[in-house]
């Protein structure tokens, strides 16, 4: 099987390549990646002279490239990662995610479809349906985004829909809820709250500290990904979550207390515009198929702070 992962060398990305030349020996994995400020190639240092990978530096946007790539290495499945993701960025200046997150993923989709690819695994996010108080949002429920980063990721799942409705492209749809783990850019909660620590600086908590987000560990995350691969039913979508509901207060009060600090490291600092209280992801659909997460949160926090503890070399250059 050739599988193309597109911002393979990005977080996510990245340990999804890491774990399926693990798990599937015989497969083989193109990776294709701009290599954009949060696409590193360290990310994947331990594995780029495995002869079952190879990376093709580019942009989804590019249709000659596309093309070729789908042509020369006959490729049977896309796991479509690359996105522009960050929150913040996106208020501040939303034109790269609009031409990322959807004109390259109809530039993927177009592409896919003309050259009758097996499956089109659509990588999303629990920021589309935006936020909720109570209960939690199933697969079909309205989507209602509420940054210019969510509402283009909404855009690129509707654009994978209506390629299944109108052409019957094979695409499968995942939108799971926030990550951590090694790899991730210090401008996301976690890795920037520790490494902010392990430097003595103090962490940005957004106003009170009071929203909620359900954390899953990467690895979970690609385990996820990898079964709906083999067991999940095209045409549709699947929430992926962790079961583990924090405030971000909760979180930061963590990652303290593992690194042996107190609360006067906490800087409160005002809110974002916008800001969503809680996600929240009813993964019963996921579960029922026979998907569960492996990883407890506590156990997982931890072996993500002593990553990035053992791994200062991977960060301490892209903090500066």
């Amino acid at each position: 099987m050739k599988i193309l992962v597109t911002g393979g060398s990005g977080f996510i990305g990245s340990n999804f390549i890491r774990y399926m030349l693990n798990e599937h020996p015989d497969y083989r994995v193109i990776n294709l990646d701009k290599l954009t400020y949060a696409g590193n190639p360290d990310n994947l240092k331990d594995v780029e002279n495995n002869p079952n990978y190879s990376f093709v530096r580019g942009d989804i946007c590019d249709q000659n490239l596309v093309d070729t790539l789908m042509q020369e290495q006959q490729i049977d499945h896309i796991a479509h990662f690359a996105a522009e993701t960050h929150v913040d960025r996106s208020i501040a200046d939303g034109s790269a995610f609009v031409r990322t997150n959807l004109l390259g993923t109809y530039t993927l989709l177009d592409s896919a479809l003309r050259h009758g690819i097996d499956r089109f695994i659509h990588i999303s996010t629990d920021e589309v349906y935006g936020s909720t108080i109570e209960g939690s949002f199933k697969e079909t429920d309205v989507l209602s985004p509420s940054s210019p980063y969510s509402s283009s990721k909404a855009g690129s799942d509707l654009l994978a829909q209506s390629y299944y409705i109108t052409h019957n492209l094979p695409v499968i749809i995942t939108r799971c809820t926030n990550n951590f783990g090694p790899y991730q850019y210090p401008e996301k909660l976690i890795p920037l709250f520790i490494t902010n620590l392990l430097g003595d600086e103090k962490v940005p908590v957004y106003g009170t500290g009071q929203n909620v987000r359900d954390w899953i560990y990467a690895l979970d995350h690609c385990r996820a990904i990898d079964f709906i691969l083999q067991h999940g039913e095209v045409g549709e979508i699947y929430n992926i979550g962790g079961g583990a509901e924090r405030t971000n207060l909760e979180i930061t009060e963590k990652i303290l207390g593992i690194l042996g600090k107190d609360g006067s490291m906490i800087e409160h600092v005002k809110d974002r515009p916008g800001h969503d209280f809680r996600y929240s992801l009813d993964c019963s659909k996921l579960k029922d198929l026979g998907w569960a997460p492996k990883y407890d949160f506590e156990d997982a926090l931890e072996k993500t702070i002593r990553w990035y503890i053992e791994n200062e070399w991977w960060w301490r250059k892209l903090k500066h």
